[in-house]
């Protein structure tokens, strides 16, 4: 540091301090390094225009021993940052060589970003501070958000933040809402037509008036299945870091949710065929099991052909039970099982409706066996039947 003058660990001791406190402040981890590398760089140009004369050192030696530090600093950070002046890209870190090319030093900014929004604020007068965001840069699903801060003199530092993440939760966000809605709605909508028919003069027909409450009452009960299923995987997602505490027997739940359902489907449930392990215990939440259990075998008793088996086999393995549920119907083709875990995701939306499905069960169940710490796995043949697969850690070994 001797060679840039006495005074030159005292700026950086200064840069160091203001990217503390910029943390403190409740800038993000990163924000906080890209103000520090800023301010580095700052420093190590301006230490380039006074080198300490008593040093002997060349301009052109403590210009390079500048970049070196510039280059050292912005290697540690992860995402991709830029060094630019002058339209050109001066120094670039291995995240940013590797999003954008390793032949962009030296090149035009903008062939190495390209992009019209990013042009724009490269080579505008404008040092505005607000991020400019990319669509489509690196890969055509990739969302960044570009941010410019200048260095002194021509230098300015670009800093790029991928938030694909963020960008894949808005929309599921919007996808939910849209979907939630119209599931709402088409209900909703047949209540208020019966209602408008029968306050004229089909009500006073008792056959007709009773055909259309049993339909009314049907869409009522469909809205508030939604609903209750709405309001559960809220609850779970509410829950999804706190692990659950009780100690369940899963075996005694497995037969007391079968004899549930043997009062609600009797001829259907003659089908069930349990082969389960006694005393198979584990730590969960005993509401959220009972849910699992009904929604697993409910769907394969619906999906199952009427007349053919519903295979129910509980058993401890390893350090895990093992629930596995298999039908007889008619499967799912292979493309269609990624999704079967999102909301509302139907293969045949018309059948999951008269069926009394919400297209939400099996995301309940993905939820709930991740809140267990557990596994799901779900396979299909089409003309064969589906099994659905799950794992949750045993008593003896699951920690709270």
């Amino acid at each position: 540091m001797d060679e840039f003058g006495p005074r030159l660990p005292l700026a950086l001791a200064v840069a160091v301090g203001v990217a503390l406190l910029a943390f403190l402040l409740g800038a993000g981890i990163n924000a906080s390094a890209v103000v520090l590398v800023g301010a580095v760089a700052a420093v190590l140009v301006a230490g380039l225009h006074g080198p300490d004369r008593s040093s002997g050192e060349s301009p052109n030696t403590a210009r390079q021993h500048g970049a070196a530090a510039t280059q050292a600093a912005i290697d540690a950070i992860d995402e991709p940052i830029l060094v630019i002046a002058a339209g050109h890209v001066d120094a670039a870190n291995p995240a940013a060589r590797a999003l954008l090319g390793q032949h962009i030093v030296g090149g035009d900014v903008r062939l190495a970003i390209r992009h019209p929004a990013a042009a724009e604020r490269l080579f505008g007068n404008s040092d505005d501070p607000e991020p400019v965001g990319l669509v489509g840069l690196g890969s055509r699903d990739q969302s960044w958000e570009m941010r410019v801060r200048p260095l002194g003199g021509e230098r300015r530092l670009v800093h790029l933040g991928d938030r694909t993440g963020n960008r894949a939760t808005e929309r599921m966000r919007v996808d939910f809402v849209a979907n939630a809605s119209h599931e709402l709605r088409t209900p909703l909508a047949s209540l208020l037509g019966f209602i408008e028919t029968l306050r004229d003069e089909a009500g006073e027909d008792p056959g007709v008036r009773e055909r259309f409450l049993k339909v009314m009452n049907d869409e009522a009960r469909r809205m508030q299945r939604l609903i209750d299923d709405l309001i559960s995987l809220s609850r779970i997602e509410a829950e999804k870091y706190r692990p659950p505490d009780q100690s369940v027997d899963l075996s005694a739940m497995l037969r007391a949710v079968r004899d549930e359902l043997s009062a609600t489907n009797p001829m259907r449930c003659a089908d069930l065929s349990l082969l389960v392990e006694p005393a198979v215990t584990v730590i969960g939440d005993r509401a959220q099991l009972s849910q699992l259990l009904h929604n697993v075998i409910g769907n394969a008793m619906k999906y199952g052909r009427a007349g053919t088996p519903v295979e129910i086999r509980l058993t401890p393995r390893d350090t895990m039970a093992e629930l596995v549920v298999r039908d007889h119907g008619e499967g799912v083709a292979i493309d269609h099982l990624p999704r079967l875990t999102e909301r509302f995701y139907r293969v045949d939306s018309g059948r999951s409706r008269a069926l009394g499905g919400t297209g939400l069960g099996l995301a309940i169940v993905k939820h709930i066996v991740e809140r267990h710490r557990g596994r799901l796995d779900i396979a299909s043949v089409v003309g064969d039947g589906t099994t659905v697969s799950v794992l949750l850690p045993l008593h003896a070994v699951m920690k709270p």
